[in-house]
């Protein structure tokens, strides 16, 4: 029998988690499944891949391997075996009819001859993988098409790619959108993974969202902060028309109740927060530095920086 090292054959160690096991072999399998890999002996460094895995990822055969794995190499038998040129993998047959692949007699001897033999067209999903996307705000309230450019959402290695997204209204910077059938390919003719596209939201000197809520800055001219005013504003919802109050003060907001980002589903809508600031015009001629001397001559006990100490 040929005892052959299923945690090499991974490039995991000894020591490697269920978890590592299982995005090794996803990824070997990538490289060399046959619908895949354009190499002739792809389907034979498949099989040698789908044995270390059937013998790794179920903790009873892992643990049965391991125990064969440490006891004295036996005599020399009559394993048959071939190495497929600068391939770096060993490929061995049982010597059975009827069988699905190649695959060792040290597999078939620990867990059975036919153990585990899912043969070559066992279906396994394609793994999910993930990627960043800013979006603008506007997109979250009315909702868009939108495409995107990344780098290679099912192949690592391969050119770019162009997707059409769909922004659903509402959406929130943290949520995903998933994108069915645009992940990893499958395994021996199994479904495609997901794409899930991570939502952020473009910087925008105009707005900021938290969560649902949306905030705004809003500029006010000394006699608005001062005197009160009604004025139309644009906000990400499209006009509004908003009375501010009389006496204005440093950190003051106003909220417009349900203006925030659109609910989705069972979820309500946020609010927009106008952070309401004080604007100062320049004085570019005489008359408007007239207009300031007269202020101050209107205010002359006004101290803004506090009573003057002596």
């Amino acid at each position: 029998m040929t005892t052959k090292d299923h945690y090499q054959t991974l490039g995991v160690a000894r020591s490697a988690t269920a978890a590592e096991i299982k995005k090794a072999y996803r990824k070997l399998a990538r490289q060399h499944h046959p619908d895949l890999s354009k190499a002739s002996d792809a389907h034979l460094r498949m099989a040698v891949v789908n044995e270390a895995n059937e013998a790794l990822s179920d903790p009873e055969r892992r643990a049965a391997y391991d125990e064969q794995l440490n006891r004295p190499p036996p005599q020399p038998g009559g394993a048959r075996g071939f190495r497929s040129p600068g391939a770096g993998f060993e490929f061995f047959h049982d010597g059975g009819e009827g069988g699905d692949g190649p695959r060792s007699d040290f597999f078939d001897q620990i867990f059975g001859r036919g153990a585990g033999r899912r043969g070559p067209t066992a279906a396994e999903r394609g793994a999910d993988l993930t990627a960043a996307i800013e979006l603008d705000l506007l997109d979250a309230y009315q909702g868009a098409e939108r495409s995107f450019t990344l780098s290679s959402p099912g192949d690592p290695g391969g050119p770019p790619s162009t997707l059409a997204v769909h922004i659903p209204r509402g959406i929130r910077a943290g949520q995903q959108i998933r994108l069915a059938g645009s992940g990893s390919p499958g395994v021996h003719g199994g479904p495609p993974g997901d794409l899930l596209l991570a939502v952020s939201f473009k910087p925008d000197p105009r707005w900021r969202a938290e969560g649902r809520n949306v905030h705004q800055r809003v500029l006010l001219a000394p006699w608005e902060a001062a005197l009160g005013a009604t004025a139309t504003i644009r906000t990400p919802g499209g006009e509004a028309e908003v009375t501010f109050p009389a006496g204005w003060q440093p950190g003051r907001k106003l909220r417009l109740k349900d203006k925030g980002l659109p609910g989705a589903a069972s979820h309500p809508p946020g609010h927009l927060y106008l952070e309401l600031e004080l604007a100062l015009p320049a004085a570019h001629d005489e008359a408007q530095r007239a207009a300031y001397a007269a202020l101050a001559a209107a205010f002359p006990d006004y101290a803004p920086r506090g009573a003057s100490v002596r």
